[in-house]
């Protein structure tokens, strides 16, 4: 008889287990990709707008301040795009919900006015940041993996 199992020996199993999940490099740069397109479109669009900002409704002053976050931390996924991998979440949900709530509706009625297709023009920018998301990497690290703990451990 062999020595050779089937299966791996319990401490590598162990050990995989244990293993916090990561992506390869070319998957953590297309991230980078898409932060990049979040940062610096959001930059151009956003900043100067912040001079005014005080002069806005309360609504869009928040949406500004808003967006002018975003593209902060959006910055930061150049760094660690693992780490901020729910900003491009974040980015996808909203966008996704809006062109289903709100822009679908006016396309189906054919009554779509020019505010609302100008958002649709900058919300259609999404679907680069949906291609470069890990998807498999959300559903396995958000979805699937065990949550923290909600007590402290006696």
């Amino acid at each position: 008889m062999s020595n050779l199992t089937a299966s791996p020996p319990e401490s590598a199993v162990a050990l995989r287990a244990a293993a916090p999940l990561t992506l390869p490099p070319y998957r953590l740069n297309l991230m980078r990709g898409g932060f990049l397109l979040m940062a610096v479109g959001l930059a151009v669009v956003k900043w100067p707008l912040l001079l005014h900002a005080a002069s806005l409704p309360a609504i869009e002053g928040a949406t500004l301040c808003i967006l002018t976050a975003v593209s902060l931390l959006a910055f930061l996924g150049l760094r660690y795009p693992i780490a901020m991998l729910p900003i491009l979440m974040f980015e996808v949900l909203w966008k996704v919900l809006w062109f289903a709530i709100v822009a679908l509706p006016h396309l189906i009625a054919n009554d779509l006015d020019a505010p609302t297709e100008s958002l649709l023009f900058s919300v259609l920018f999404v679907i680069p940041i949906i291609a470069v998301t890990p998807w498999d990497f959300v559903w396995k690290r958000f979805v699937r993996a065990r949550g923290e703990r909600w007590t402290r451990v006696r």
